[in-house]
């Protein structure tokens, strides 16, 4: 299984979970959930990148003193 279909799985429970009467997720559940993973997508694909990058502007601005 990929992990698109384990966190499809995984948001498919919590939105069996997550209902109630009314029977639909709340949206600002769904944002929040959508949002993070779209966070652990783009970290895994340029989590090099963005260290560099932040180091680098670290780097600059500690040594600009």
């Amino acid at each position: 299984m990929t992990l698109f279909g384990y966190l499809a799985a995984f948001l498919a429970g919590w939105r069996d979970r997550l209902r109630d009467e009314r029977g639909d997720v709340p949206g600002w559940v769904m944002v929040t959930v959508m949002s993070a993973i779209l966070v652990v997508a783009i970290l895994g694909i340029f989590e090099p990148q963005i260290k560099d990058a932040i180091s680098s502007a670290i780097s600059s601005v500690a040594g600009s003193k």
